[in-house]
This record gives structure tokens, sequence and C-alpha cells, in this order.
């Protein structure tokens, strides 16, 4: 047994022992290193998208003196490879995958493809469908816009000229709270002139019904009715909170009254000549 294991393992180690048959790969030379960093003949300088470029003969050409240019420099001890002939190309694609890793293929292989049909982004359609959830034009909107800051000065000019600049900002505090809640309309010029139509001293704000004319008649105060009106509405347009009394104060009287409903209610500030109610 002992000369039978020594008989099979004797050729191993003579093998072991042998050269070696075989060339293990080398460093890519310096002529195909500089080859790959230069531009592809043709007027291909710039790489093109897929899909951008249809196959011609031209750019078959290129890739074709490409392959034979990087065929050209010895990269292995087996001497000058073989010229690309057709024959030799038509194998080389039939052996490759044209969806796979041979993206020199693959980008030949997307110039055949037609370019995809520009599809629009705006459709009438989506237009429609613009138009339908309220779209304004821009004139309409800055109509809009110098008509709440007029209705919004109007009601701090009437109700708290001869307020504090804190006393007129939560008056109109209260207003912006009303258009921001559902139980009111959802407009400031809505909220100012509710129920004015119903007859006199029946409506929410008294200057809005009381048969009188609302034209300024004191400069300054309208003057500073109007500049307040126009930060509360920048405010109020952004969605910002005023900040002068809670978000949930929805009434106010003067401290020298004292009306039925104020009872009812839940007092939530007090602001120079006015008291501000929450709902409970």
């Amino acid at each position: 047994m002992a000369l039978v294991a020594g008989l099979i393992a004797s050729p191993l180690v003579v093998r072991a022992n042998e050269k070696a048959d075989f060339v293990l790969p080398l460093a890519i030379p310096a002529p195909i290193a500089q080859l790959r960093l230069q531009p592809a003949p043709g007027a291909t300088d710039l790489p093109l998208a897929p899909g951008q470029q249809k196959l011609t003969a031209a750019l078959l050409t290129n890739y074709v003196a490409r392959q034979q240019q990087l065929r050209a420099v010895d990269v292995t001890e087996a001497g000058i490879q073989l010229p690309l002939s057709n024959e030799m190309l038509m194998g080389y694609i039939a052996r490759g995958s044209l969806a796979g890793g041979n993206t020199a293929l693959s980008a030949i292989d997307s110039f055949m493809k037609p370019v995809s049909e520009h599809k629009p982004t705006v459709t009438p359609e989506l237009l429609d469908a613009y138009i339908a959830s309220g779209y304004e034009p821009m004139a309409k909107r800055v109509e809009v816009a110098n008509a709440e800051r007029d209705c919004l000065a109007q009601a701090i000019y009437h109700e708290a000229r001869g307020e504090s600049q804190a006393g007129q900002l939560a008056v109109a505090n209260v207003i912006v709270n009303r258009a921001r809640s559902d139980k009111y309309p959802s407009s400031l010029c809505g909220v100012i002139y509710q129920g004015a139509k119903n007859g006199r001293y029946r409506c929410q704000f008294t200057f809005a019904c009381d048969g009188n004319n609302d034209a300024p008649s004191e400069r300054q105060a309208w003057a500073r009715s109007t500049a307040l009106a126009k930060d509360v509405y920048a405010e109020y347009a952004m969605g910002d909170e005023i900040g002068a009394v809670p978000d949930s104060a929805l009434f106010y009287h003067t401290t020298n009254v004292r009306p039925s409903w104020s009872y009812t209610y839940s007092r939530v500030a007090e602001v120079g000549a006015h008291i501000f109610y929450a709902p409970n």
C-alpha cells in the first residue's frame, strides 16, 4: 500500500515543480491605455444619450475602426490579433448580448430604436381640471386682494380708530378668526358685511348697516387703518397667526356695555377698550 501511494503521489510532486504552461494577465500596456483616452474617430466627440442618434453607416464604420485600433495593440504575448473582418464582427455580435453587459453593442442597438414621440405635459384636460379647481387670473386676484384690504381697513377704522395699535390689531384678529372659521363666510369682506342687507342694525358690525356714510373723515386715522389692514391681510393670505388674541376669539364688545350674549361665551382677552370672547 505504501508503494502504491508513492507511485500515485510522485507525478503530482514532479508536476508541481514543472514550469507552468500559462501566462497570467499582464498590466495594460501604455499604448493601449493612451488609446483608450482618445475619442472615437469621426465627428462623435461628444457623448450622445441613447436614442438620440440613429445607427448610420458612418457610426458603424467608426465603431469598426475603433475595434481595429484596439486589436492592433499587443496586450498579450500571443502577437498581433487578426484583423476585424465582417465575418468576425457578425460573430462577435451574435455571441454578445445586446441587452446585457456589452455596453458598446447596447449603445448601438439603442441608436437603432426610434426616438420616443414627445408628449406635452400640459393637456386640455389638465387645464380644464386646473380651472375647475378654482383658478383665477392674476388681474382677478389683485382685484380681490385690494377689496379685502379695503374692507378690513373700513372695519378697523369704524370699530377701533380711537384704539392703540394693539387694540386695532385685536379687532382685526377677530375678523380673520371668523374668516377662517367654518361658521362664517370665508372672506374678510363676507365676514364684515354679513347680514348688511337684512336691515338697519341687523348685521354683525354696526357700521355696515347703520345707514350712515362709511367714507372716512379722519385722514390720519384712515392712514393708520389702511397700513394695518395691509399688514394683517398679508398674514391672513399666508396663513400666519395674527397673535393679538387667541384664534378661538370670535366676538367682542366695548368695555362700557354688557350685552346679554356675553354671559354665554368664555372671556379670553381684554385689549384696550374691547373685551374678547370665544365659544364655550
